[in-house]
């Protein structure tokens, strides 16, 4: 997959469309220093912008794999296009989220806005509650995150706490 070629086409469409977003996932990690494989991009967009966003994925050739209310998931024909996947979130959210991003450039030389590894950390939290199967993945990136200097773990603790695992902090705090 060309990464920077499929989020220069998808940044400049948000750009151009006024869309905030930010880069999550393993790209997002990479913004951070924690180089792990990954094979999609992966975005976090206001909710409100869903339609105009799937519309945009089809006309530039993506099939939409899966849509709900929260997430979208495109794979594009042509493998060096690849696939993307974007996180949807109300407004409340994305206010607290890309008001507190951080700017990072990317080896195309965009400058994306990346979430606060807290935020990023709140989402990798759901992620294990809602599928399991990604809790040793998702801890391994929020040990890396939770050691940066800059975290404030007691917010992070309440991300924890408010998906009923807490246990699953303590643990990471102590091997920290």
């Amino acid at each position: 997959m060309d990464f920077s070629a499929t989020l220069t086409t998808i940044v400049s469409f948000l750009d151009r469309e006024e869309i905030r977003f930010a880069l999550i996932g393993g790209l997002a990690l990479s913004a951070y220093g924690h180089t792990r494989s990954t094979v999609d991009i992966d975005l976090v967009v206001e909710l409100d912008h869903q339609d105009a966003i799937i519309d945009f994925m089809h006309t530039s050739g993506f099939e939409t794999l899966h849509r709900s209310l929260g997430y979208s998931n495109h794979r594009h024909a042509d493998p060096t296009v690849g696939r993307v996947d974007f996180v949807y979130i109300g407004a409340e959210t994305a206010a607290k989220m890309f008001g507190s991003a951080n700017k990072y450039e990317s080896l195309s030389g965009l400058s994306i806005p990346v979430p606060k590894p807290e935020h990023l950390i709140a989402m990798k939290v759901l992620a294990m509650k809602n599928d399991p199967q990604r809790t040793l993945q998702e801890l391994a990136d929020i040990a890396f995150l939770m050691a940066r200097p800059e975290v404030d773990r007691d917010e992070i603790r309440r991300y924890f706490k408010r998906h009923g695992l807490v246990e699953r902090f303590d643990e990471l705090e102590r091997s920290l």
